[in-house]
């Protein structure tokens, strides 16, 4: 059961998600959806740790999901050229490594798959930070002028 007070919680954080994702530049999406992704492992291996097997396939098909219905579809496989292959062969290799942590209780691919999801967000985060960089141009005070003379006026 849930009360009006937790009812609210999760509606606000429904609304800043919303709110996030309405504004966000492509990069900021993709940065999102790392971060979902990370958060689903850290939670199935905090379950794991607690034996709590139900929560911890849960948190583990919502890694593969974010992986599988937002990361994937997101690579331009056309104009991302060898990039985007790399990228999807990456994305396989940890959806696969998620689905053996689930089948044998396994920590280590766990981190191992927050590893390279974070590297990977490193890279994003690099790639935003430099989009919303603005050019500095420096710009000097004018400096005053000595007067020239051309002789007798």
């Amino acid at each position: 059961m849930t009360t009006p007070g937790s009812r609210a919680v999760t509606a606000y954080s429904s609304l800043d998600v919303e709110t996030g994702v309405a504004g966000a530049s492509p990069q900021k999406l993709v940065l999102m959806l790392y971060d979902g992704a990370l958060k689903a492992i850290f939670d199935a291996k905090v379950a794991m740790a607690r034996s709590e097997i139900p929560l911890k396939g849960s948190a583990i098909s919502k890694a593969i999901a974010i992986i599988d219905e937002g990361l994937r579809p997101a690579l331009d496989m056309n104009a991302g050229g060898e990039i985007a292959a790399n990228l999807m062969a990456l994305y396989d290799y940890i959806g696969s490594r998620l689905l053996y942590a689930n089948l044998k209780n396994d920590p280590h691919s766990l981190d191992e798959s927050a590893r390279l999801l974070s590297e990977l967000r490193a890279a994003w985060e690099t790639l935003d930070q430099r989009s919303r960089a603005t050019p500095q141009v420096p710009v000097t005070a004018p400096q005053p002028h000595a007067s020239v003379s051309f002789g007798k006026v």
